[in-house]
């Protein structure tokens, strides 16, 4: 697959990919360009033989400061009679296709938070399904400074995972949110020492790679679902995908391996 991006690092090893945003200069704000390549990568990443489990994570200082606001497709005209830009179209055009991708990807996905994640840095993370962040990083909802709403699922996130009160305050105030605070709300999974937060990303990714990735998958998808759905649908959701995984070849390794108490080994499938 191709490796060789510029605003963008791609790592294989271990059956996990690790995809790095790789414009530390800018705090790996989006660009038009940058968007392309993520979108590539992902692709790419998600038919590599072999890879089971995606890591995604920032170089330098900070994970992602959101868009950079010097590109052209975002950047507004100086005159006040002028027609304004569309955000609307990078929303549609860029933002949205990637957070869907993320959480459409057939495999588990982690964010390793590294410093700094704003704007739409600070919510690309949750459309992962597991978010560590170092003790040294912060979420901040920037976008009411700019009189804008907050996006890349902003709206749709905060209120879900810290409540609606938390979830205005953050938006309305642009407070920066530590990420140990961060973690006590139950915003990400988990709080670690800066030096520790790539071992400890690279060890569970390593964790979820061996495992049942069909599982991981269908886990994802029925909690999503169930954000949505009454009780009774939810249970059928869980009868229905029950049935499905009930006749793969991991339920069938899970199952032999604990009856002759040893490791199971899940090829996936």
């Amino acid at each position: 697959m191709q490796t060789n991006f510029e605003t963008v690092k791609v790592d294989l090893a271990d059956g996990v990919a690790t995809l790095t945003l790789n414009r530390p200069e800018r705090l790996n704000s989006f660009t038009v360009a940058m968007h392309g390549e993520v979108r590539s990568a992902l692709d790419a990443i998600s038919t590599a033989p072999g890879i089971r489990c995606l890591i995604l994570t920032g170089a330098g200082r900070g994970f992602c400061a959101g868009q950079d606001l010097s590109d052209r497709a975002v950047l507004p005209t100086a005159a006040p009679d002028a027609e304004g830009i569309d955000l609307g179209a990078s929303i549609e055009n860029f933002y949205k296709p990637l957070l869907l991708r993320l959480r459409t990807l057939p495999m588990p996905t982690i964010a390793a938070v590294n410093g700094v994640a704003a704007g739409a840095g600070a919510n690309i993370p949750f459309a992962c399904d597991l978010v560590y962040a170092a003790k040294s990083a912060s979420f901040i909802q920037s976008f009411a400074k700019l009189g804008l709403v907050p996006d890349c699922g902003g709206t749709w996130w905060l209120p879900r995972l810290v409540g609606p009160a938390r979830a205005l305050g953050l938006a309305l105030l642009g407070d920066k949110l530590p990420a140990e605070q961060a973690a006590e709300w139950g915003l990400i999974w988990r709080c670690v020492d800066d030096d520790q937060l790539l071992p400890t990303v690279h060890k569970v990714a390593q964790q979820l790679a061996a495992g049942p990735t069909r599982g991981y998958v269908r886990t994802r998808q029925a909690i999503d679902a169930a954000w949505l759905t009454p009780f009774e649908p939810a249970l059928d959701i869980e009868r229905d995908y029950q049935r499905e995984l009930g006749r793969s070849n991991d339920y069938r390794e899970g199952v032999a391996a604990f009856m002759q108490k040893r490791a199971p080994v899940f090829t996936g499938t």
